[in-house]
């Protein structure tokens, strides 16, 4: 059980995140300073959006692939990520084909995973599962299906959810599966419905003994607007 983590050590472990269809360039440069002043991990930003933020500097960038959907076909997410990095991003937050994973497809989510993996070598890649869609539509085994495809592509991370789906975002009981299946080999990332401190250190305590840490390379938090 994890105590009360310090302001600081909360805000290493977010990604301050602004996806939203009508960012505008003076938004995502106000993003990046607030970033900075803030002292999170990273911004997260939509792939167009990276030579904005790498120019205001000051801060990590990270940027989506196959956003918010994940039904891009996987050339084309791979192309994205590589432009994304290119640009400067050091981080590529992609998200899988959901409908493969509910119909069992686990080679094809596989298989897309490790076309961006190939895409973004030397790059932090975190795995968007979409959890509530998995946990609501099937049961605990396709999520833990899918976890173990991100980890067996190369993942660095699995992500609980876009925040962008009306299922909803992370909860705890996503978080103690996705912990179970991949900690602490993987880092794993809650996203989405995240508001209060309190929301935060219940994500943080989710995994079990030893795995929730305050430490970005294990632990990862989204933060609106996506």
């Amino acid at each position: 059980m994890l105590g009360q983590p310090t302001r600081a050590q909360l805000a290493a472990l977010v990604d301050h995140t602004l996806l939203k269809p009508e960012t505008t360039r003076a938004d995502v440069a106000a993003l990046v300073a607030e970033a900075a002043e803030l002292g999170v991990y990273a911004v997260c930003v939509s792939p167009s959006m990276v030579p904005v933020a790498v120019q205001a500097g000051g801060v990590r960038v990270a940027a989506v692939t196959g956003f918010p959907s994940g039904k891009h076909v996987s050339s084309v997410k791979a192309h994205e990520a590589a432009a994304a990095l290119a640009s400067g991003a050091s981080e590529i937050d992609m998200v899988i084909d959901i409908g493969a994973a509910l119909c069992g497809d686990i080679d094809a989510v596989r298989s897309d995973i490790e076309a961006v993996r190939a895409a973004a070598a030397g790059a932090v890649l975190k795995v968007i599962v979409e959890s509530a869609v998995l946990l609501g539509q099937s049961n605990a085994h396709t999520l833990v299906d899918a976890c173990r495809a991100a980890e067996d592509a190369g993942a660095d991370f699995v992500k609980t959810s876009t925040g962008c789906h009306p299922a909803g975002g992370a909860t705890v009981r996503a978080v103690e599966l996705m912990a179970e299946t991949v900690g602490p080999r993987l880092g794993v990332k809650a996203s989405g419905g995240i508001r209060t401190a309190a929301d935060a250190v219940a994500m943080l305590n989710a995994g079990p003994p030893g795995w929730a840490c305050p430490a970005p390379g294990r632990c990862s938090m989204g933060s609106a607007d996506s």
